[in-house]
Order: structure tokens, then C-alpha cells, then sequence
């Protein structure tokens, strides 16, 4: 088990998670399926000119996302990021909830009062996600540290930033302060080679981002975000050894975003060599061919499930188009607290 270690590498190929669990794997695929035919669906509502606001999708980023959340339970805190749609779904969010807010549904868990990447349930350590990104860092770690303030102990705080977002003084304070309190802060770092449209050789001047970790005197991981099994196997080590009160851990992974860093943006500043690379592999791709070879699973299996998040989607958005914006008449305005709503009056559960 994880000792303090400054350094931890986890083997970066397909194939390093072989330890992980059948289920687990299963499960963690199907919720990468899932979060892939929600965010298509979410393309084609914004190309069709019926999403207001934003759509950044996280093509390529579906296994690390999963396993930055499918290791944490009642009580723990997730932070997603604007990619982190298969970490969401993995962490209790629902289809349903997430049509609704990027329709603009007053039955979503925003009320149709914040922009669709905000939304989040704090109560239940589902947090919303702040634009400027790296401010979630201090944000949890907070969060963190109220909990222990009141004598709660073995939960975990995981939140996810780009390569970019290590730049950021949010990034330094709040893994800083992570560090010398030796909060069980995790933060997942997904290096997808671009700060926008920014280059890693003019973004960070540090060997590799993992070199930071050192810096702050805390533990790291480094793993291959194109590959299901590792992303599996390293998160599982790094949000146990944070709940064990190893302290804060940094996991770094690589891969590429295969997206633009918007549906607004092309991305034709990518250089072509990175998509041809290892890391520029689809990590559905991946997650599937070692399903099949392990014989977790069978390429009809794949298939199927395939067709069942579909389905889930597009049931959702039949339900989600038929109801109704926020009334300004009526609206209270108070966006996550429901203390005072009059009963009925916002969905807490799927109808």
C-alpha cells in the first residue's frame, strides 16, 4: 500500500490495470458509453441551435473522468470540470438532470438560473463547477477541511483541472494549503497537451507536470488516460491512500483532447502527429478491446450497451424538451438552496 511516497509512477500502457475488477470495469465502461451518447446528443441540440450558452464535451477524457469518481461514496466531495460528464454520471448524476439544465428546465437541479456546466448539488458533495478554472481547488479542499472541523473522517475530496489550470495561483494556494494540512484532497490533472489552444512548451517549463507533486511535498501518480484499466487502477490507489490520511495526491494522465475545447472551436491548432500518437487514441476504443480480451465482455455485449445509453438519452430529452422554464413570475431566484420552496415545487427525484 501507498506510503508517503513524493513520487509514485503507475505503468503507462494498455494493460496496467489488470488487477482491476471485472464488474468495476464493466460498470465503469457502460458509464463511459453513457457520457459519450450524452454529450453527442448535447453536439447536435447546440449545431440545431437549441442549447443557450456553451458546449465543451469530453471526447477522449470519458475513462479518466469515470475513475476520478467511480472510487468515492455518501459523503465524499466531487468537483467536476467542464469535461467531466462521464465523472458526474459516475458520481449519482443523472441523463435526465443534465438535459434539463442545458435545456433550460426548471425541474433541473439549477432551476433553468445558471449556465448548463454549473450544476451541482453541494449538499450532497456534488459540487458546481466555477469557470475560472483551478478555483475548485481551494474550493474542496475547503470543503475538506470544514468536514474535519466537524469531526468527520474517511471522506475523500476529488476534483479534476486541464494541464492549463496547473498555471493558475488557485492551483498553487489550494494545493498548498491541501499540502500542509494534509487534506485527502485529490486532484486529477488530465495533461490533454493544449491549455486551450496553448502547447505543454509554452504552458509549463517543469519536465513533466508529475515534478510538481515533489514540489509540494505531496504524493503522485502517472498514468495513461487513454487507457481505462490504468486510469481504474491508479485512481483506486490514489483515493485510497487519501483516505487512509496519506494526504493530498496528484494524479497526472495523459492523453489528447480529441475535441475542440468547445463545439465553437475547430481545433485546427492541434498538431496531426499528436492524433496519430498513442495519445491520441479514443479511450472507448481502448476500454473495448480489453473487455474483449480479457472476456469481461463480448463485442455484443459492447454493441447492446451501446444502444441502451442511447435509448437513456434520448428518453430523457423527450422528457426533458416537454417541460417548462422558470417562471419570473414565481421564481425565488435562490438557484441551489431548496429550504424554502414550497413543497412540489422542484423535482429532487426522476418522475
Amino acid at each position: 500500500m501507498l506510503r508517503d511516497p513524493m513520487v509514485t509512477a503507475v505503468q503507462e500502457k494498455t494493460g496496467a490495470g489488470k488487477s482491476v475488477d471485472a464488474d468495476l470495469a464493466r460498470r465503469a465502461f457502460r458509464t463511459m458509453l453513457l457520457a459519450r451518447a450524452t454529450e453527442e446528443k448535447l453536439a447536435a441540440l447546440y449545431r440545431a441551435g437549441m442549447i443557450k450558452g456553451g458546449v465543451f464535451l469530453g471526447k477522449g477524457q470519458e475513462a479518466l473522468s469515470t475513475a476520478s469518481a467511480i472510487f468515492l461514496r455518501k459523503g465524499d466531495i466531487f468537483g467536476p470540470l467542464i469535461r467531466d460528464q462521464a465523472g458526474r454520471l459516475a458520481f449519482g448524476d443523472t441523463v435526465l438532470d443534465t438535459l434539463r439544465t442545458y435545456l433550460g428546465s426548471a425541474k433541473g437541479p439549477m432551476r433553468g438560473r445558471d449556465g448548463n456546466i454549473h450544476r451541482g448539488r453541494p449538499k450532497e458533495g456534488y459540487y458546481a463547477m466555477i469557470s475560472h478554472l483551478g478555483a475548485l481547488i481551494p474550493v474542496v479542499a475547503g470543503g475538506l477541511y470544514a468536514r474535519r472541523l466537524r469531526g468527520e473522517t474517511g471522506v475523500v475530496g476529488v476534483t479534476s483541472i486541464g494541464d492549463g489550470a496547473t498555471s493558475t495561483g488557485a492551483f498553487h494556494e489550494g494545493v498548498n494549503l491541501a499540502a500542509v494540512e494534509r487534506l485527502p484532497l485529490v486532484v486529477v490533472v488530465a495533461n490533454n497537451q493544449y491549455a486551450y489552444s496553448t502547447p505543454n512548451n509554452r504552458q509549463f517549463a517543469c519536465a513533466d507536470l508529475l515534478d510538481k507533486a515533489a514540489g509540494y511535498g505531496i504524493a503522485g501518480f502517472k498514468c495513461d488516460g487513454t487507457d481505462p484499466a490504468a486510469c481504474l487502477e491508479t485512481l483506486h490507489l490514489a483515493v485510497q491512500a487519501a483516505r487512509e490520511g496519506h494526504g493530498p495526491q496528484l494524479v497526472v494522465a495523459t492523453l489528447l483532447r480529441l475535441v475542440g475545447h468547445g463545439e465553437h472551436d475547430d481545433a485546427g491548432y492541434v498538431d496531426p502527429g499528436l492524433r496519430k500518437a498513442n495519445v491520441g487514441r479514443d479511450c472507448l476504443d481502448v476500454g473495448a478491446a480489453q473487455l474483449i480480451e480479457a472476456g469481461t465482455a463480448t463485442a455484443a455485449d459492447i454493441a447492446a450497451w451501446t444502444k441502451e445509453a442511447q435509448a437513456e438519452v434520448e428518453a430523457a430529452l423527450n422528457k426533458a424538451q416537454r417541460e417548462k422554464g422558470p417562471d419570473p413570475d414565481t421564481e425565488d431566484w435562490q438557484a441551489i438552496s431548496t429550504e424554502h420552496l414550497v413543497e412540489g415545487q422542484y423535482d429532487t427525484e426522476d418522475e
